[in-house]
């Protein structure tokens, strides 16, 4: 197979680098999206990629017992002022253990906006584990919006394991992140979520998870820096319909004229659910600025230090 990136330019490139990690042809099933339509994609004897029929977007199909492989299936924009939306469904069969890795990253240096609304459901079959890296970027050198309006819907049967990683930390001008997930008996869900914005840039993030199987888990984790007069908002909706066991944190370091808003809610309807919420929201402790400057950093050097380890 040729490197598929030999057919791009240096910016669409740099921001398959950017969102997926890729600098040449991935290893596996994948499925490359520009400026609207698809123009790469591989499947393997395990795993294949059908176009859908009524609407854009693709149906990525595992078989049951698929082991150690992966999937690709980023979305490139650079063409200013479209506006771009996909569907694409996930049925991982049963047993099978994989990779996703997914995301999408603008380049807009127009004074038009540029939008990328991707809407992906996973089904997880008996005792299936994913790994699932979403990453958003943008880019540009004028006043060109960059907007990007993920929704993610997640639905595990039993003994099924979804991990998910969610990054922002880049150049969107704007994003609402819809997270819903219905979790079966014994199943694991853990969402890690990590969003810096500045300017005035907004960010708004949604979980809605319903445990609705014994001993089933969720554990969300989201870590944000808000700068300049960016806003940012958090929501979570965790209900406990049986026994079961649910985490939300929501840690955000908030600077300069920015604002950030969280907003928990937990719902137990069952004795034996056992549902916990923390959030904490501040500035930057002065202390680890003055230890890091003693070091030799400056004081802009400490910050970028501190902030840097916050989002890892």
């Amino acid at each position: 197979m040729d490197n598929i990136l030999d057919r791009l330019d240096s910016i669409e490139k740099h921001i398959l680098k950017e969102i997926a990690d890729i600098e040449k042809t991935p290893i596996g099933a994948f499925n490359i999206r520009e400026n609207g339509k698809a123009i790469a994609k591989n499947v393997t004897a395990n795993i294949d990629i059908i176009p859908k029929e009524d609407k854009p977007g693709i149906d990525i199909i595992i078989k049951p017992n698929t082991k150690n492989e992966s999937v690709h299936i980023p979305v490139v924009l650079t063409q200013s002022g479209l506006k771009d939306l996909v569907y694409n469904d996930f049925y991982i069969g049963e047993n099978s253990d994989v990779i996703i890795v997914a995301g999408c990253g603008i380049h807009n240096s127009s004074c038009e906006t540029s939008e990328h609304d991707g809407i992906h459901s996973f089904h997880l079959g008996k005792n299936a584990k994913v790994k699932y890296i979403e990453k958003h970027y943008g880019e540009g050198s004028k006043e060109g919006k960059r907007i990007l309006n993920p929704q993610t819907y997640i639905y595990q049967e039993e003994g099924s394991s979804f991990e998910m990683e969610s990054i922002q930390i880049e150049g969107v001008t704007s994003t609402i992140r819809e997270t819903t997930a219905k979790l079966a008996k014994d199943t694991n869900l853990i969402i890690t979520e990590r969003i810096m914005t500045h300017n005035d840039q907004t960010a708004k993030t949604v979980f809605n998870v319903e445990l609705n199987g014994e001993n089933s888990r969720v554990h969300v984790a989201s870590r944000s820096i808000a700068k300049d007069n960016s806003y940012q908002e958090f929501i979570s909706d965790v209900i406990g319909n049986t026994k079961c066991f649910g985490h939300v944190e929501c840690d955000a370091i908030i600077m300069d004229n920015a604002k950030v808003t969280s907003v928990p809610k937990i719902v137990a309807n069952n004795i034996d659910a056992s549902l916990v919420h923390e959030a904490v929201i501040g500035k930057i402790a002065g202390e680890q600025v003055v230890k890091l400057m003693t070091l030799g950093l400056t004081e802009k050097e400490a910050e970028e230090q501190i902030i840097n380890g916050f989002l890892k």
